[in-house]
């Protein structure tokens, strides 16, 4: 069956040495990649996620030393939310107190508590306490107990300046459909998607425009089980609302085509094949440096550039 829902989001940060203490350490999420940027090989391409680095739980960064920040604006994602156990938010609220991480007061949305935050570089993102999720399998060697741990994405909230024009793209090419407004949030979700089955819209007409930078969400990516089930989806949006997408792209763990939506956020459309184990043993994730096959014969040139990460 055709699971739905988010594959990933990609962001840009600053130091990759600081990125990786704060979401390995802070956050306690595993390091499943270490491979360097498609575009610019002199530049990590860091992955996280849960224990089996599923789609649904990958936050990825291009981490530069020397990002300016970025300005939030319209035609971005707003910010990337994470789903803990619902009585969690608790020793998540005191923890951030703990380690100085900039946060707000837990707050309720559409009934669920939600502790909003921001990492090092500003970057907009929120746990929500969901009953039941404590029985998930979770990462166990992050340093935080596994009563707390996160388990995968709850949702996205992108902010544009019209609503209707994206949510006929989520709904007639992602499989999701409304589900509850509140206030300016309107939020859809796709049925039966645990992980990553949530995308609100935040319609904010009137604001400036999204400046890429440090702390900004390059794109979201949704989950297409293979390629037969990408090249439907690029159907529709070519057919349906027309929308070409890039040619399909190798990304050496899901295969992506790319598309600016309606309300110019960049999406993506990832394969779950063939997943994050097909270069080294699942177990192993995130130890080794991985190199795209264009690069191998330059690794010696690209481990010298690199900044050290242990």
């Amino acid at each position: 069956m055709q699971i739905n829902g988010l594959h990933h989001v990609t962001a840009i940060s600053g130091p990759a040495r600081r990125n990786l203490d704060f979401y390995g350490r802070v956050l306690g999420l595993r390091l499943v990649k270490k491979t360097v940027n498609f575009d610019d090989p002199g530049t990590y391409h860091l992955y996280y996620g849960d224990a089996d680095a599923a789609p649904g739980s990958i936050l990825t960064f291009f981490p530069w030393d020397h990002a300016a920040p970025g300005r939030l604006g319209v035609g971005e994602t707003q910010e990337t939310v994470f789903r803990v156990p619902e009585g969690s938010i608790g020793y998540w609220t005191h923890r951030f107190v703990e380690q100085g991480v900039p946060h707000e007061a837990p707050a309720k949305r559409f009934g669920e508590s939600v502790l909003s935050f921001r990492d090092p570089d500003g970057m907009r993102l929120a746990l929500v306490g969901v009953p039941g999720v404590e029985k998930e399998p979770s990462w166990s060697e992050g340093g935080i107990p596994a009563e707390h741990a996160i388990r995968g994405f709850h949702s996205v909230s992108l902010l544009i300046a019209d609503a209707a024009p994206t949510a006929a793209i989520l709904t007639d090419v992602f499989g999701f459909a409304e589900v509850a407004r509140e206030e300016t949030l309107i939020r859809y979700a796709v049925q039966g998607t645990e992980v990553g089955g949530i995308v609100d819209l935040r319609v904010a007409g009137g604001f400036l425009p999204a400046r890429q930078g440090a702390g900004s969400v390059h794109h979201i990516a949704f989950r297409a089980a293979d390629d037969a089930a990408q090249e439907e989806m690029v159907r529709r949006l070519r057919e349906n609302h027309g929308i070409r997408t890039t040619e399909q792209r190798d990304r050496n763990y899901f295969r992506s085509v790319y598309f600016r939506e309606p309300g110019h956020v960049l999406f993506e459309i990832a394969t779950d094949i063939p997943g994050f184990a097909v270069d080294e043993p699942a177990a192993e994730l995130g130890r080794a440096l991985k190199l795209p096959p264009q690069y191998e014969a330059h690794r010696k040139e690209i481990e010298a550039v690199l900044p050290a990460l242990d």
